[in-house]
């Protein structure tokens, strides 16, 4: 992998491919892993940027909390060093956090977005609250009870009961120390809310969302849809949290053919 010096973090990041840039961002508490098989598919017509946000993968963590300002410098790092001047971005989950605070400091460099398995509202108070716990215990006991228990909140029922070959490269996908688990915690636990954002959002935007999501509830997927003018929502079915890992040949083809429009 490719790495590169972004305040105190280094940042790792894969290259596949030529043609118009793609960035795609993963999910916590996963790694650029989750995006290879449908980043192999979109590769044959783009060039896809897959990075490991800071904390999680081959990326170092850095101080404090990784917050959402942090992470998005940390793209426009990667894209300076990749030399990119304008680039599709997507982003699963913490991904779409970081892309509305990208949106919000570096739009000039969005040509479009694709916003998977994410919502704009900020953390209620029982959730910020859960997650500073979530983080104190992670140091405390390490980080391979956590991402077990976190499989069942992240894959469908669907994909749990029938693609034990999923769940365990799931699984496998999960690289994050300790440090890199609680600092992202505590980042996701402060960021702010993002839905005054999603009106300002003026380019293509395609909303994702998983049949079986229990993290995060359909309304927010259609919340973004009908805020963002012009946006798609398309929904991923018999997947969860993780929909794009879950069903890579159905989201590929959803994905190709947004990008087909683009060009």
């Amino acid at each position: 992998m490719n790495r590169v010096r972004s305040g105190d973090a280094e940042i790792a990041y894969e290259v596949l491919g030529s043609g118009p840039d793609v960035v795609l961002l993963h999910a916590f508490p996963s790694s650029h892993l989750m995006w290879i098989p449908v980043a192999e598919k979109i590769s044959q017509r783009h060039r896809v940027i897959l990075i490991d946000l800071r904390g999680h993968g081959e990326s170092t963590v850095g101080d404090g909390p990784a917050t959402m300002e942090r992470h998005a410098a940390d793209i426009a790092r990667v894209c300076k060093e990749a030399e990119i001047n304008k680039a599709v971005f997507g982003g699963i989950s913490i991904g779409g956090y970081i892309l509305f605070e990208f949106w919000r400091r570096y739009r000039e460099q969005v040509r479009a977005l694709l916003l998977c398995n994410t919502r704009a509202t900020s953390d209620n108070p029982e959730t910020r609250s859960g997650r500073l716990k979530s983080a104190e215990d992670v140091l405390q006991r390490g980080p391979s009870e956590f991402l077990d228990s976190m499989l069942p909140k992240l894959l469908g029922g669907s994909t749990r009961r029938n693609r034990p070959d999923i769940v365990s490269a799931g699984r496998q996908t999960m690289r994050g120390t300790a440090a890199g688990i609680a600092a992202a915690q505590r980042g996701m636990a402060e960021r702010p809310d993002s839905v005054p954002t999603l009106k300002t959002i003026s380019v293509p935007t395609l909303v994702i969302a998983g049949e079986e999501d229990r993290s995060i509830p359909m309304s927010e997927a259609q919340r973004m849809h009908a805020s963002i003018a012009g946006s798609e929502l398309k929904v991923i079915p018999q997947a969860g949290h993780y929909s794009v890992f879950e069903r890579p040949d159905e989201t590929s083809r959803i994905i190709r053919e947004f990008l087909d429009r683009l060009r």
